[in-house]
């Protein structure tokens, strides 16, 4: 949520161009890192940027850069003229206002831009609800960030200075009153799924639910398995609402598949608190289809965030199956592999061509059955001794 003043100072500069400032701090996989965040940015919309690049043992308690690196910012930032200069880290209040000052641009950290693209994305009136909901708890800790008109003071009748309320007190009131709205009106939707939920528990349908890192190619596999037509994109986050269809699997039955948002590195956790609702279709889903871009060189990490977003949000007991997408990419071969309980625990699959897909039907069959044979009451035998 950029400042004011800084919007103005900046109205002159290319809405289309971005300066990324990248900082190694030692933390590993800075390289991914620097690629994502530039992907990141295109998906906002911006075609056009430049990286900053740097190392620091620990972030400046001011710029979060130094100050050398804020003079070599402000030099590129004046050949390339851009409106926004992205930082890819997590910025304090106090330094995204300092760098705003400094800079004269607006500034958005790596949770900012997100929320940009999180609400670029939203189609569902659930969706936009949870946006929102991100958006202005994270607006209430940063009111003071350069409105200077939040610091006046308004009188009785709506005329600054004097005695009175502050701007900024009105400013808060409202979004902790508009906050409650919005949590209101996601838990009925949360009930309303809850209802859906327990409808297809009666019928013993088997819910599965779509899960993996952005652009590991989730809704071109749920496309490929329910033939459907969910938008697919070779971006991040090309999708943000949950979708789910019903498929019918020879040897399962009846199976409800869902698509949900994609998970990403440092994925802020006031969005992973706003989306929850719609992550519970993942936390009560009865088997997880775990999607790994199988052609990134960072499958590994990017497995591992999302494994760290499946135990934030409680579903990492769920049964899961790897799936290795886009092994036409990769040069893998179709293929599964079993588990310790002999069930497929991995399948290689392309869900652009369709190869291994018959294999991971296969797996939620298994599944299926499995589960089937674990609620199904055992029957004591008949004695065979007369009567």
């Amino acid at each position: 949520m950029p400042a004011r003043k800084s919007e103005a100072l900046a109205k002159a500069a290319d809405p289309r161009a971005a300066l990324i400032v990248c900082l190694d701090l030692g933390e590993g996989g800075y390289d991914e890192s620097v690629e994502e965040v530039q992907r990141l940015v295109e998906s906002a919309g911006v075609p056009r940027h430049a990286v900053v690049r740097g190392r620091r043992s620990r972030p400046d308690a001011k710029f979060y850069a130094g100050t050398g690196k804020v003079e070599e910012i402000a030099r590129l930032a004046a050949e390339l003229n851009p409106a926004t200069i992205v930082f890819n880290h997590a910025l304090s209040p106090a330094q995204q206002r300092n760098l705003e000052k400094e800079l004269s641009r607006v500034v958005l950290d790596r949770t900012d831009l997100i929320l940009q693209i999180f609400a670029q994305r939203a189609q569902t009136t659930e969706g936009k609800l949870q946006v929102e909901l991100a958006q202005l708890e994270r607006l209430s800790t940063r009111l003071v960030r350069g409105w200077t008109h939040l610091e006046r003071q308004r009188g009785g009748l709506g005329k600054t200075g004097g005695p009175g309320e502050k701007q900024i007190e009105l400013d808060r009131r409202y979004i902790e009153k508009r906050v409650r709205v919005l949590k209101d009106k996601l838990e009925g939707l949360r009930e309303r799924r809850g209802v859906q939920r327990r409808a297809r528990a009666r019928g013993d349908v088997l819910s599965v639910s779509i899960v993996g890192y952005t652009n590991a190619g989730k809704s071109t596999l749920f496309n490929a398995l329910a033939r459907a037509k969910a938008y697919e994109a070779d971006k991040l986050f090309a999708t943000l609402d949950t979708t789910s269809r019903r498929i019918w699997i020879a040897e399962a039955g009846s199976v409800v598949i869902s698509d949900t948002v994609g998970f990403i590195r440092a994925l802020p956790h006031g969005l992973v608190a706003a989306f929850r609702a719609t992550l519970e279709e993942t936390v009560r889903a009865d088997l997880l289809l775990h999607v790994v871009d199988a052609a990134s060189p960072a499958r590994e990490a990017q497995q591992a965030e999302v494994d760290k977003v499946l135990h934030e949000i409680g579903a990492d007991t769920a049964p899961q199956v790897l799936v290795w997408n886009k092994i036409d990419i990769a040069k893998l071969d179709a293929a599964a592999e079993r588990g310790q309980y002999g069930r497929i625990s991995r399948v290689f699959v392309s869900a652009r061509t369709g190869a291994g897909l018959e294999a991971l039907r296969g797996a939620i069959a298994e599944y299926a059955q499995a589960r089937a044979a674990e609620r199904s009451p055992v029957r004591p035998a008949r004695s065979l001794q007369p009567q």
